[in-house]
């Protein structure tokens, strides 16, 4: 089962599958034909965190600089500078069932490395697998736009009228006021399908 993660989402990955053990995480890109002519060296890393909110020890964040938890529960697959090549670029595989006691959650983040002396953004992406069913022209065009407060709700917005969905569920709904897609949030949802309503 794929799940595609938005910038700051959450999500529970037991919720649904209390038995889950397993998960690979794939980052892919492409980057834009019309760039400065530097490869795009995007990296993905992983935060393993503990009670305290934060990671409390060098060996629980894995990058392309320490590809292996001493546990064996994080394993990063290594650095791909370029985006080459079909598919996920990068991986980090885990396991749930090495996971330390002391590790609360872990957090996935995305960054472009040496970003500011190319002079490189994720504008500069023009395919994002996250969002891969909406057409590079789209994704450009968002990033041009101000008729959202951001990029991603623009995107979202740009993703539910192509595929013609009739809501968009957020916990924002106020940063979808000017969007023709319906939002609402999560328990409104539920609320709408338990009563029959949807």
């Amino acid at each position: 089962m794929a799940i595609q993660l938005k910038k700051g989402q959450k999500i529970d990955l037991t919720k649904g599958n209390p038995g889950l053990k397993h998960i690979r995480l794939g980052l892919g890109w492409d980057t834009n034909m019309f760039d400065g002519g530097d490869d795009f060296d995007l990296d993905v890393s992983l935060f393993m965190v503990g009670k305290s909110g934060k990671v409390e020890q060098d060996e629980d964040f894995i990058f392309y600089n320490n590809l292996k938890h001493p546990s064996e529960a994080v394993e990063h697959l290594g650095d791909n500078r370029t985006g080459d090549g079909d598919g996920d670029d990068e991986e980090i595989l885990v396991d749930f069932s090495k996971m330390p006691d002391r590790i609360e959650k872990i957090a996935v983040t995305v960054t472009i490395y040496e970003a500011k002396e190319r002079r490189q953004n994720l504008r500069d992406i023009c395919e994002i697998f996250s969002v891969a069913s909406v057409p590079k022209n789209e994704i450009i065009d968002a990033i041009n736009r101000d008729f959202f407060r951001d990029f991603e709700d623009c995107l979202q917005d740009k993703c539910a009228k192509e595929i013609g969905a009739d809501y968009i569920i957020t916990c924002n709904t106020k940063d979808f006021e000017n969007s023709e897609v319906h939002a609402m949030n999560p328990k409104e949802f539920m609320d709408k399908i338990v009563g029959g309503t949807i």
